[in-house]
């Protein structure tokens, strides 16, 4: 996410940390291709300008142009900003009151409305300790109803009963009947959606919500259309006041113009991002880790969340047990690059790295993808027990052979090779020296290929 704001900041900042000393026109000229950069990734003017005269204002005090290093400071300031225009703080859930309390989920058709529903119906379970109810109030679109109800299935979390031929309100009506007997903490309210905001759909919404008297209405919307989730924000909120918003594949926006944005234009704050197409891909929104991306920062948290869940416990005790040992086999590397995947693939691992930005396009020229990494994975799985035990006995034919049942030219099997003859001998050398660093340095060697 971020890529082409992170690309053209990063070079505006390239250019001002070169720099021993900075004038007012140096920060001016930085500012105006700052400027540039936010509107070519689609945020919205009103934010674009209230940022650059803000960061304006502080940038150009004579302590900061003054200062050892300015060019450090000035980014100091664009960071700070960026939060603020973010939205500065975490802001949770509201679930302060007597249960059973309703979220309101409203949005546009194709936005994820019903798909982001069953995904915080799980945060509310895992993380939060309450009991959900799904419910779809979507008696218009084909099998709509039926779709929350598979995805609730999925997820072991209760919807409600499919009534045919019932209104939106009398669905909504039931929904709380249930969950008082049922001791339900949550009540998720999908509504339907169109294809573009009018007044029946504002009338419906407004209903439920009268009803309802949702303690959170959470407008769920695309990031990829940019301006246009902006736009239908803004009008979302003057009919149905909304407490906060979930954006959508947030992962496959390469501009950001829409979560720089909505708060600015609203006022109301982003309460979780979408970041893939599986029901645990649900995070919450921290400004200051966004920020962290934006800047090619990284971020170490989400990060460490990720391999913590894609790692056994116990796998990586033993993965650890073996490299104090210096030992590591062609199985452990196939393990290893299983779990990059379930991290969320080469380039959802590269987005959470600090400085990784700068190395992208190398690394895509390099070849270096999750299409690389399955081939990787399906050679090793050609070969057979003894020979991942032992590389040693692999010849000319039997590369043949494991290059012909993983559909890959014998090229790709010697290169696969000799990057883990280097992982290998990395392993045995942080043995002698037991060294972090060392195994850092050598390791993403071996994973990129030297």
């Amino acid at each position: 996410m971020f890529e082409n704001l992170t690309s053209r900041l990063t070079t505006v900042f390239d250019k001002l940390r070169g720099r021993g000393a900075l004038s007012e026109a140096d920060v001016t000229e930085s500012l105006r291709e700052i400027r540039i950069a936010l509107l070519e990734a689609d945020v919205a003017l009103p934010a674009v300008k209230h940022f650059i005269e803000d960061v304006r204002k502080v940038a150009i005090g004579q302590d900061i142009l003054k200062s050892i290093t300015p060019g450090q400071m000035i980014v100091k300031i664009v960071y700070d900003h960026l939060i603020t225009l973010l939205g500065a703080d975490i802001v949770p859930l509201n679930i302060s009151a007597v249960p059973p309390i309703a979220y309101l989920m409203v949005g546009l058709q194709g936005s994820g409305k019903t798909t982001s529903s069953a995904k915080l119906a799980r945060f509310i379970k895992d993380k939060l300790n309450k009991k959900p109810l799904l419910v779809s109030l979507d008696v218009y679109r084909p099998a709509a109803q039926k779709q929350l109800a598979i995805l609730g299935e999925q997820l072991d979390i209760t919807s409600l009963p499919i009534v045919e031929g019932e209104s939106p309100l009398a669905i909504t009506k039931r929904a709380f009947d249930m969950a008082k007997k049922q001791g339900i903490d949550v009540i998720l309210l999908d509504t339907a959606g169109r294809l573009h905001i009018d007044d029946e759909l504002m009338e419906e919404i407004q209903g439920i919500q009268a009803y309802a008297k949702p303690l959170e209405t959470l407008l769920v919307a695309d990031a990829m259309t940019g301006q246009d989730a902006v736009v239908m924000a803004e009008a979302f909120n003057k009919a149905v006041p909304i407490t906060g918003v979930i954006l959508t594949r947030l992962d496959g926006d390469a501009r950001g113009g829409a979560a720089l944005s909505i708060r600015h234009i609203t006022g109301q704050p982003i309460k979780f991002m979408g970041v893939g197409e599986k029901l645990e891909q649900l995070e919450v929104f921290d400004p200051s880790r966004i920020a962290d991306r934006i800047l090619d920062r990284g971020d170490i948290v989400a990060l460490v969340e990720k391999a913590a869940s894609a790692m056994d416990e116990g796998e990586a005790a033993k993965m650890a047990e073996k490299m104090q040992k210096g030992i590591f086999t062609l199985n452990d590397l196939s393990k290893q690059l299983g779990q990059m995947l379930k991290m969320g693939g080469m380039g959802g691992l590269m987005n959470l790295m600090p400085g990784m930005g700068k190395l992208k396009d190398k690394i895509n020229e390099a070849g270096v993808d999750d299409k690389a990494v399955k081939r990787q994975i399906a050679i090793i799985s050609s070969m057979t027990k003894k020979e991942r035990r032992d590389p040693k006995l692999l010849n000319g034919s039997r590369k043949k052979r494991i290059a012909k049942g993983s559909g890959v030219e014998v090229s790709e099997v010697n290169r696969l090779l000799k990057q883990f003859e280097q992982m290998a001998d990395m392993m045995k050398k942080l043995k002698k020296m037991g060294g972090g660093k060392t195994m850092m340095r050598g390791g993403l060697k071996g994973l990129f290929g030297g």
